[in-house]
């Protein structure tokens, strides 16, 4: 998986690469330009149904576009703890199996 800067950085560049306007994608998103505009600079948020029809609209990878997203959100959160942000992905890694496996036997 190409690492692109940001998840906002990853569809203005798909949106650019197939030459769509801003008003084009918003409009098969079924949101306004200013919003996919933030997106894109990484000001707002998209809701997994966007990412879905990010993907598709795109024909990439819903899990590729997923990752890129959360992973943008995990560094957000951890990127001013510099002396043990290596440590905190490690043990959030850890407490992920332990939440799955509780979420099986339940």
């Amino acid at each position: 998986m190409e690492i692109e800067k940001t998840f906002g950085n990853k569809i203005k560049s798909l949106r650019e690469e197939r030459k769509m306007t801003l008003r084009v994608v918003s409009g098969y998103l079924g949101i306004d330009t200013s919003m996919l505009g933030k997106i894109e600079k990484n000001s707002r948020k998209p809701t997994k149904l966007l990412i879905e029809k990010f993907a598709r609209l795109y024909n990439v990878s819903e899990k590729e576009l997923t990752i890129e997203f959360l992973s943008d959100s995990v560094a957000y959160q951890i990127m001013d703890e510099e002396n043990f942000a290596s440590e905190v992905l490690k043990v959030a890694e850890e407490k992920v199996k332990y939440l799955r496996t509780i979420k099986n036997l339940k």
